[in-house]
């Protein structure tokens, strides 16, 4: 190897490490300035050299309520987003017709539109059925916003399931219901993954749905609990970024064990 390829490659390694170190500075900031409670924020050690756990055992006291809260409505986003997502994206996949364009189109319009004007939309609806300050209606809500995501991803893998699969098991004297569970659902594992972690992330990180379907503290998860812990403890920044790296640990932990899932699941529709 050349001396002038072994130095553009350090340099481009080197640039790479200080845009990633740039990029995940604001993360480290985050829990060392959590660990250095009774500071101000401008007052804190670039290392926690004597780490301070208990603004996490006050916080968790404190916010577990909210968390709990949050986890309930993801994993409900994701169960109702799997169970209308996976046979709809297989319906589309492979009993085409004209329909499927335009349906397609509309589910293409659904993600461009603002979550806030859906909130808005949902508001009436739900004070008329009484969803409004519930569980249901949060993850229901969630849910509008991952379905079509969901449906896209998922059929641009099943587009690649051959038919003589399926035909195989019709002869075999499976239905479409069986065809779907025992056929489609085990092929498709990545892009099923795929959809129900990004499920899990949109409900996880939702601030307008919560702040606008909800007008009472009964419900308050914990992107909504952030919110109002800052307000109330602006003074010490240490309980609200301790809430908010445990607030992360649940969507770091699920990306990291399903990476491989998500690459093979995205890149799955692309490649036949």
């Amino acid at each position: 190897m050349s001396g002038n390829r072994l130095s553009g490659r350090l340099l481009s390694t080197a640039f790479g490490v200080i845009v990633v170190a740039a990029m995940l500075f604001p993360l480290y900031w985050m829990v060392n300035q959590s660990l250095q409670p009774g500071t101000g924020s401008g007052n804190n050690a670039l290392f926690p050299v004597h780490p301070d756990f208990s603004v996490y055992a006050q916080v968790i006291g404190e916010q577990g309520s909210s968390l709990l809260t949050s986890l309930a409505i993801a994993f409900g986003c994701v169960i109702v987003t799997l169970v209308v997502a996976i046979p709809a994206a297989f319906s589309l996949a492979k009993f085409p017709g004209r329909a499927v364009t335009i349906v397609l189109t509309i589910l293409l319009v659904s993600q461009m539109v603002p979550s806030i004007v859906i909130a808005n939309a949902l508001y009436k609806t739900y004070v008329d059925v009484g969803l409004l300050n519930s569980l249901p209606g949060l993850i229901l809500a969630d849910a509008s916003a991952a379905i079509p995501f969901s449906i896209l991803v998922m059929r641009a893998f099943m587009l690649s399931i051959p038919d003589g699969l399926l035909d195989a098991a019709r002869v075999d004297g499976a239905g479409p219901i069986r065809t779907l569970v025992s056929i489609v659902i085990p092929i498709s594992r990545n892009s099923i993954i795929t959809s129900a972690l990004f499920s899990f992330l949109f409900a996880w990180s939702d601030f307008v749905f919560a702040l606008t379907l909800t007008t009472s503290g009964k419900i308050r998860p914990v992107t909504l609990s952030i919110y109002d812990y800052l307000s109330s403890t602006i003074q010490d920044w240490a309980p609200v970024l301790a809430t908010s790296v445990l607030s992360a640990l649940p969507a770091v932990v699920l990306l990291v064990v399903a990476q491989r899932y998500v690459a093979a699941g995205a890149l799955g529709g692309a490649i036949k």
